[in-house]
């Protein structure tokens, strides 16, 4: 038993110490204000604060854990392993020269998406607005870094001290926001189509939407059987993100009323996990939370409990309050549009804390490390420097134990059009989570 002894225990003290301790370290822990107690335990301990009661494990404290409410920080930093980190301390005999909870619990709270941002297009805040992209480590999981650090720490001093961390995981997810390109998209959307390739001049897309509506070539947004082979080949246990609203401007799926469109996600629900991805719209009208992930379990017969937002719209605390409210008990939307990486700054699945209620919530965070359409459209980069990305992410994943999860789309699979060659890069990924 770990015996963690501070002056003062808050709830932003027994989060943060419960993320690293129960959630990633995984060890039995205690933590106490009682001086008494901490003298007499004859196990592995840790002090956490302003004085290091002549303890060798020793982490110094900044203020955050014991402020309530927001407040601008002032982040001074100070470099620790080739990285600038938030939260200095200056105490005399510290592990760590900066207060490592403190920071934790920063990116883990999302604390700057609280704070005054510029927004993107979408409304969203971006990764360029974030620390750890400022500062050059938004590529690592820098809370499971400091994890295997602490132990390695503790095992120094208690040589028979224990950890318990996970196997390397993979979740591999699936958002669809189209599952046919031409298909079942009715006469109007078609037309409207065939009229935006004749202004482009895309004659080879023209020749193609009429042979797929003609019965005599698949859709190319159509991968679902590619899919399972990938799943029975490497044995996955897939998620998938079902966009099923009403259509809008962003919000360009089937419908759901479409019998054919149902008929699919009951295939997919028989191989696979089936989440609610979420509207756009939903962003800004609460009711359509409950509506959609209703209408989708009337569909599966099955209770949906995960979620993940279109076009990843996540603004802190609001959406995941909507959330809460209709009891989905899982979310997949943490991670940026613009760039991969740890949003968070971890691999691991955390508990959702509401800075402005200073409360853990039971809202399940599940962030992922790599989209799609982050390499291909944001980034634009090549097929050879996708690979080299995605094998540094999951390396960085594999060495601290964490739990990867990459975000794809059935269209990307399709190996068409501005998506020729992605097939190998997703292929590549899969093959990398089974090499040692």
């Amino acid at each position: 038993m770990l015996l963690i002894y501070t002056n003062r225990i808050t709830k932003r003290v027994n989060y943060i110490f419960k993320l690293f301790f129960q959630d990633v370290i995984r060890v039995p822990y205690i933590v106490s204000t009682d001086k008494a107690v901490f003298d007499a335990h004859q196990g592995p301990k840790i002090v956490y604060g302003l004085q290091s009661e002549n303890h060798s494990l020793f982490f110094g404290s900044a203020k955050l854990l014991f402020e309530n409410g927001l407040a601008s920080q002032e982040l001074n930093t100070v470099e620790y392993k080739n990285m600038q980190l938030p939260f200095p301390v200056y105490q005399k005999n510290t592990v760590f020269p900066f207060d490592v909870f403190a920071a934790a619990f920063y990116f883990v709270s999302r604390y700057e998406e609280y704070m005054p941002y510029r927004k993107d297009l979408h409304g969203r805040y971006t990764a360029h607005e974030s620390y750890a992209y400022k500062h050059g480590f938004l590529h690592k999981p820098v809370i499971n870094i400091w994890a295997k650090e602490i132990v390695k720490q503790i095992k120094h001093v208690y040589p028979e001290f224990e950890s318990n961390f996970q196997k390397f995981t993979y979740i591999p997810t699936y958002d669809v926001d189209q599952a046919w390109s031409y298909y079942q998209k009715g006469i109007t959307r078609n037309v409207g189509g065939m009229l935006r390739n004749i202004w482009n001049f895309n004659i080879s897309l023209i020749a193609q939407r009429i042979r797929v509506l003609l019965g005599k070539e698949r859709d190319p947004f159509d991968t679902f059987d590619y899919q399972y082979a990938l799943q029975k080949k490497y044995k996955l246990k897939p998620i998938y993100f079902i966009l099923f609203a009403q259509q809008g401007p962003l919000d360009k799926g089937i419908s759901p009323s479409n019998n054919t469109f149902k008929r699919l996600i009951k295939t997919l629900a028989d191989r696979a996990k089936i989440g609610i991805h979420l509207s756009y719209e939903s962003n800004t009208n609460t009711d359509l939370v409950k509506t959609e992930s209703s209408a989708l379990e009337d569909v599966v017969k099955v209770e949906i409990t995960r979620s993940r937002q279109h076009y990843l719209k996540l603004h802190l605390p609001e959406t995941y309050r909507n959330i809460v409210a209709v009891d989905l008990m899982e979310d997949y939307t943490m991670g940026y549009a613009a760039e991969p990486g740890f949003r968070a700054g971890i691999c691991t699945p955390f508990y959702f804390y509401d800075l402005d209620y200073e409360t853990e919530t039971k809202l399940k965070i599940f962030p992922f490390a790599v989209m799609d359409g982050t390499l291909r459209d944001y980034k634009d980069v090549g097929i050879e420097e996708a690979k080299a990305i995605i094998q540094s992410l999951i390396y960085e994943v594999k060495a601290v134990n964490g739990t990867f999860i990459s975000l794809w789309h059935n269209e990307s699979l399709s190996d068409q059009d501005k998506w020729k060659g992605w097939r190998e890069v997703y292929t590549y990924l899969l093959s990398k989570m089974h090499a040692r």
